[in-house]
């Protein structure tokens, strides 16, 4: 391999590798490229009993640059094999990058839609592959869309949700109309090669709400993705008025900012809204979901962790990006979505430790865990008293100079909704990392919280009665000690067992794997 001569590539591609896996902060139960960049997931699938982990990669570095199609297949979603890139850059439509897009199944045959980018622009492209997915063929007549809309100024155009509707297919491309707000464009096609516009499927109004606001909608909608939240398929009649929802990552001018979805009902050739909510308490460090539905019929859904360090850090270690661990998008009683990480996820657990139940008064006093560890799965079950807060504490230095808060508090007049609080302002002593708090609301009815945190050295996903927050953490100083407090009211601790997580790569891995 020769040092490439990108100006961000200070790090000679044969050394990528061994720097990314001596990082301390590099995840190691989580999915994450061999090193380079990695960022949104791809045709994520099941196929033949096979479950498939496309994403968005660049072996080159740890840089957004001449993006390829990583692939990594796994029996159960927990262990990972690295398979040859499926797609990278070639003469024509894709020649600056291979960018998002899905997998679906043409009779039998294994075909992806991708965007392909070309002079600044991204249309949409075909690639079919053989019976093992490893292998795959671009389609001569790429790009199947010539264009956008015509008539229409758009911000941005990529991204897509291809399904099966009948005898046709249907898909979106993510985009924004100037002006106006994000939205998905709908095409149809007998062949998944020649499309026809159907149109606009929704638009959204950029001109609602502060374009700071955790739920403002942006003005491109990158990596939509539209399926029935329930019973029954897209465009058919709901057996049990499952909803239908409409998740979409909003982008304005190159930042990317949260995703969000929209609970509706998707209905001939638009989608009416009736809701719209957060995804992912975490923003942007849960970016550019895609979901898609295994053959025992659980939707399960994967997200992009960002980065919250510099570019030159990343580059200096040698890897950018961490994919979240599945978790399983189910329907709440309130027309919400929740979710919870994959039960397979627990066959990772070793050392299991438990802290006797107990009275938490508001006094601030430590409970004396006796857990520790940087790659860890907590499960505590909380009754919150009017007016209470609980502290736990992960990632703890043992002077107490760093630590990472996890904050429940419920309202002290009672009400259903508590909040849960991701305090980062002293995860790291590093001045320039993202240290900005995240929080949103979580139903507790008379107190009670289920709460699941994993923690994977750099990587933190939070679950509060199926309300997700993730985020990334720098600590510099090895800190592993979990602590826990209720620091108002009162708090009943009804159990908290812990585990420390077993590692999915053991073998030094190759940055561009060859066939087996």
């Amino acid at each position: 391999m020769t040092e490439l001569t990108h100006p961000l590539a200070t790090v000679p591609q044969d050394e990528l590798v061994t720097r990314a896996e001596a990082d301390p902060l590099r995840p190691r139960f989580h999915f994450v490229s061999p090193a380079g960049w990695l960022n949104d997931p791809n045709g994520v699938s099941q196929w033949n009993g096979t479950y498939h982990l496309f994403y968005q990669y660049n072996p080159e570095g740890a840089f957004h640059h001449r993006i390829q199609w990583g692939h990594a297949t796994s029996p159960d979603l927990v262990t990972w094999t690295d398979q040859p890139v499926a797609l990278e850059p070639s003469v024509g439509p894709d020649a600056e990058g291979c960018w998002s897009g899905v997998l679906v199944n043409d009779a039998g045959t294994p075909t992806l839609v991708y965007s392909g980018r070309f002079e600044g622009k991204e249309l949409p492209c075909v690639a079919v592959g053989s019976p093992d997915l490893l292998s795959w063929t671009k389609e001569a007549a790429n790009p199947v869309i010539a264009a956008p809309p015509s008539g229409v100024e758009v911000t941005a155009y990529r991204d897509h949700c291809v399904w099966r509707e009948g005898t046709k297919w249907r898909q979106l491309v993510g985009s924004g109309i100037r002006h106006r707000g994000g939205t998905a464009f709908l095409y149809e096609s007998s062949d998944l090669r020649s499309w026809d516009y159907v149109g606009p499927l929704f638009i959204g109004d950029a001109s609602q709400g502060d374009p700071s606001d955790t739920d403002w909608t942006g003005t491109m909608w990158e990596c939509v993705d539209l399926f029935r939240a329930g019973r029954g398929t897209l465009g058919s009649a709901p057996t049990d008025n499952s909803p239908d929802v409409l998740v979409f990552s909003a982008w304005d001018d190159g930042e990317t900012r949260h995703p969000l979805y929209w609970i509706g009902r998707y209905a001939g050739d638009t989608f009416e809204p009736e809701a719209l909510h957060r995804l992912d308490y975490g923003g942007r460090f849960f970016y550019a979901p895609q979901s898609f539905q295994d053959q025992s019929g659980r939707r399960v859904m994967f997200g992009w962790m960002q980065e919250g360090r510099s570019d030159a850090a990343m580059v200096e270690a040698g890897w950018s990006g961490v994919m979240s661990l599945p978790r399983v998008t189910t329907l709440a009683n309130d027309g919400t979505l929740e979710f919870a990480p994959l039960p397979e996820i627990e066959k990772l657990r070793r050392n299991h430790a438990s802290v006797p139940a107990q009275v938490l008064v508001g006094d601030g006093t430590p409970v004396t865990t006796g857990v520790s560890g940087n790659q860890l799965d907590l499960e505590l079950d909380v009754q919150l008293a009017p007016g209470a807060e609980l502290r736990l504490g992960v990632l703890v230095s043992t002077d107490g100079a760093e630590e990472t808060l996890i904050v429940l508090s419920r309202p002290a007049d009672g009400t259903l909704a508590g909040t849960l609080r991701l305090d980062r302002t002293r995860s790291s002593l590093n001045p320039s990392v993202d240290v900005e708090d995240k929080s949103g609301p979580v139903p507790m009815t008379d107190g009670r919280v289920r709460l699941r945190v994993l923690v994977d050295r750099s990587a933190v996903e939070i679950f509060a009665n199926g309300k997700p927050l993730t985020a990334r953490i720098y600590p510099t100083l090895g800190g592993e000690h979990v602590t826990l407090a209720a620091t108002e009211g009162s708090v009943r601790l009804l159990s908290f067992d812990a585990w420390t997580m077993a590692g999915v790569f053991e073998e030094t891995r190759s940055l561009l794997p060859e066939r087996k």
